[in-house]
């Protein structure tokens, strides 16, 4: 009788051991389910991502090969140059010396550009600077409208600014700068590298955060 009675007493202690162990094993697969699921959720971002930037760079690369399209010619013809995403345009294809008046095929030049550089920078958080530049050479005194080559190159910025947007580029995207005889890309001791630093250069770079007004700092 003895007996009978320890072999019952092993056989109720075992349920609640396996009904532990069952209890053990559900909380692991629910935990392994879950971090299933979270590692699924994570590779479907991470593929949404991925999607999302090749679709913006594929965006990109058609931008900029219609920017690069429409730079073909006049880069062919020596009209501009490209160097590292700057856009430089000759003086003497836009102006005359000492003028900031627009020569007709300067304006056929910025007007085949406008569409181009307004796509290249609708979807970027990126806005055209305008910049100026001039020779060494002092501006000829019997020319009374500028007070120096600061001033024209300004003015010859600011030209070239107010085409771009007649012609099409948001003017909320789009500044002018003017450098003056400063930054050549040439030497000043001859005609040739005087011809070089007489330039207007067209470049994006990132839009200014915006900031509060009255904020002193």
């Amino acid at each position: 009788m003895s007996d009978e009675i320890e072999l019952d007493g092993d056989g109720d202690a075992g349920a609640p051991i396996w009904a532990a162990f069952g209890d053990l094993m559900s909380v692991l697969l629910g935990a392994f389910v879950l971090i299933l699921v979270g590692v699924v959720a994570l590779q479907l971002e991470l593929s949404h991502r991925l999607d999302q930037e090749v679709a913006q760079r594929q965006a990109e690369a058609k931008r900029r090969q219609t920017l690069e399209q429409a730079l073909a010619g006049p880069l062919a013809a020596g009209r501009v140059t490209l160097v590292d995403g700057r856009i430089g345009i000759r003086g003497s294809v836009l102006f005359a010396l000492n003028s900031d008046q627009l020569q007709p095929e300067g304006r056929e030049l910025l007007k085949s550009l406008a569409a181009p550089l307004a796509g290249y920078l609708s979807s970027r958080e990126e806005i055209l600077m305008v910049s100026g530049f001039t020779d060494d050479r002092q501006v000829r005194e019997r020319n009374r409208q500028f007070a120096d080559n600061w001033e024209l190159s300004a003015e010859r910025a600011l030209t070239v600014t107010r085409t771009l947007i007649a012609e099409g580029v948001p003017s909320g995207s789009v500044f002018a700068a003017a450098f003056g005889a400063e930054q050549p890309v040439g030497s000043n001791a001859d005609e040739e590298g005087r011809a070089r630093n007489r330039r207007v250069e067209m470049a994006p770079i990132p839009r200014p955060t915006p900031t509060v007004a009255g904020d002193g700092r």
